[in-house]
């Protein structure tokens, strides 16, 4: 029994040891997991403050008008080196290599039969590349022959149009030598293999250099079967702009006997241009006529309301000092009124300017917005008068106010008025 009491306060002791120790792990793990709880909340409130100046900000940036930007410098203008330069040093190097590979012809497998017994040897892989043409005829060729090398056809050209044909199928690249000498042969070879890019670059020497009134012909019939809508244009405005030694050249004469049909629709389209054009003539004269009676109505009105240093209404003082007119018709208007007011044939079927002043003041009248307030002479007359006009004149008074209208484009001036 002594034992046992001896014994009971060291298990006692033991466990409120370890009950101590539990309990300060308990707490020590309380304060960890609120300290941990607290970071947490802080962490949240400082992101959440870094998030909203992010947004702040960047709602600054947006309402904020860009920068401007910088000035160009001296520089900026001066060739350095770049990536462009050694890409366009690369291709220049690959451009040379196939022009290599074509005129040495390693490891040809097709071979282009010319006129004149001339053969070119090239590559299949390249040809059916390049031209979808060639491509259809290589598979064709592949499926009717078992030998490794096929061969292809181009006859009724030039062998060195082929030769250049060929030579820019591999690298792109061309002698304006060469071009000049093939031009036409060379764009029925790219119609035909559907090459559209050395097309058009033929297309453009034509256009720009080539065409003279010797193969004008030739290069327009060229035009229309190869599908070339530009340049057939081109030759067509050409050919009415020097229709006459166009007409006298071999082409033409040829063209004559070959296809009369088209020789037809040239000339019509000849014809109907110089039609046209007086026409075109007829109406540029006819509205500078109006024009011309427009200006003479502005200087009438000019000189009755305001004068023109020697002459002008009796309430007003002339000056001969002054300075020149802004009315060229002011000089004409003004000789019309002095001789109408001294002759003595001034009536109506007399003398020849008292009739032109005549028509002057009638056309006024017609032009006139207001003839009660108007200060040129008879033209509150005139507009009685109208009344008992013959109806047929009085349609082509009319016509002849609107044309003059027109002519200015107005709607009504000061003294001008649409109202007949």
């Amino acid at each position: 029994m002594k034992q046992a009491a001896t014994t009971l306060p060291v298990t006692t002791h033991r466990y409120s040891d370890e009950v101590r120790r539990c309990s300060s792990v308990h707490q020590r793990g309380k304060w960890c997991l609120h300290s941990r709880c607290r970071a947490l909340g802080w962490w949240i409130c400082i992101s959440k403050f870094l998030f909203c100046g992010f947004l702040e900000q960047k709602f600054k940036n947006r309402m904020a008008f860009p920068l401007p930007p910088p000035l160009p410098t001296q520089k900026g203008f001066t060739p350095t080196k770049s990536k462009i330069k050694s890409c366009s040093s690369a291709s220049i190097t690959m451009n040379h290599s196939l022009d290599c590979l074509f005129d040495e012809g390693y490891r040809a497998d097709v071979s282009i039969l010319m006129d004149y017994d001339n053969i070119i040897y090239a590559h299949a892989s390249i040809l059916g590349a390049t031209s979808p043409v060639f491509k259809g005829m290589l598979k064709q060729s592949r499926g009717h022959r078992h030998t490794r090398e096929r061969a292809i056809s181009i006859r009724g050209v030039p062998p060195e149009a082929v030769r250049v044909f060929i030579r820019f199928l591999y690298s792109s690249c061309y002698e304006e030598e060469k071009i000049e000498e093939v031009a036409l042969p060379l764009l029925v070879l790219s119609h035909v293999y559907v090459v559209p890019r050395l097309k058009r670059l033929c297309e453009l020497w034509l256009e720009q250099k080539l065409i003279n009134t010797e193969n004008v012909i030739d290069v327009f019939q060229l035009a229309l079967l190869c599908d070339a809508p530009r340049l057939s244009f081109i030759c067509h405005r050409f050919i009415l702009r020097n229709f006459k030694p166009v007409s006298a050249s071999e082409g033409w004469k040829i063209m004559k006997k070959s296809h009369p049909k088209l020789e037809k629709e040239i000339t019509e389209s000849v014809i109907y241009e110089d039609v046209a054009k007086k026409e075109r003539s007829r109406k540029i004269n006819e509205r500078k006529t109006y024009l011309q009676l427009y200006e003479a109505m502005e200087a009438l009105v000019h000189i009755c309301r305001d004068g023109c240093r020697t002459i002008g209404p009796h309430d007003k003082i002339l000056r001969d000092d002054e300075a020149p007119c802004k009315y060229e018709a002011c000089k004409g208007i003004e000789m019309l009124i002095r001789h109408f007011a001294r002759c003595k044939m001034r009536g109506p079927g007399g003398c020849i300017h008292c009739k032109r002043m005549w028509q002057i003041l009638e056309l006024h009248s017609r032009l006139c917005a207001d003839s009660d307030l108007c200060k040129v002479p008879l033209c509150r007359n005139f507009r009685q008068k109208r009344r008992k006009q013959n109806k047929k004149e009085d349609i082509r008074w009319r016509i002849l106010v609107r044309k003059i209208v027109r002519s200015r484009s107005i709607s009504g001036a000061p003294f001008f008025s649409l109202e007949c």
